[in-house]
């Protein structure tokens, strides 16, 4: 699951190794990032401070169904 978390800058810094050695994510302005959750838990583990900001989804997608298809 990916998560969006945003950091203070200091904070941001502390968090910069773990981030790097984790999964790949994005990084987006403002201390942004986009992140699996695995990382974050790693992130709060280590006593860093974040703001979680919205979480992927789970919730099922209507993919491969046309507009106006009966589900």
């Amino acid at each position: 699951m990916k998560v969006v978390i945003q950091f203070t800058k200091s904070e941001e810094l502390r968090a910069l190794p773990i981030i790097l050695r984790g999964s790949p994510g994005t990084i987006l302005p403002n201390a942004t990032y986009i992140l699996e959750e695995k990382v974050v838990t790693e992130l709060r583990e280590a006593g860093i401070e974040l703001t979680e900001v919205s979480r992927e989804s789970s919730a099922p997608r209507l993919e491969g169904v046309g507009s106006g298809e009966r589900i």
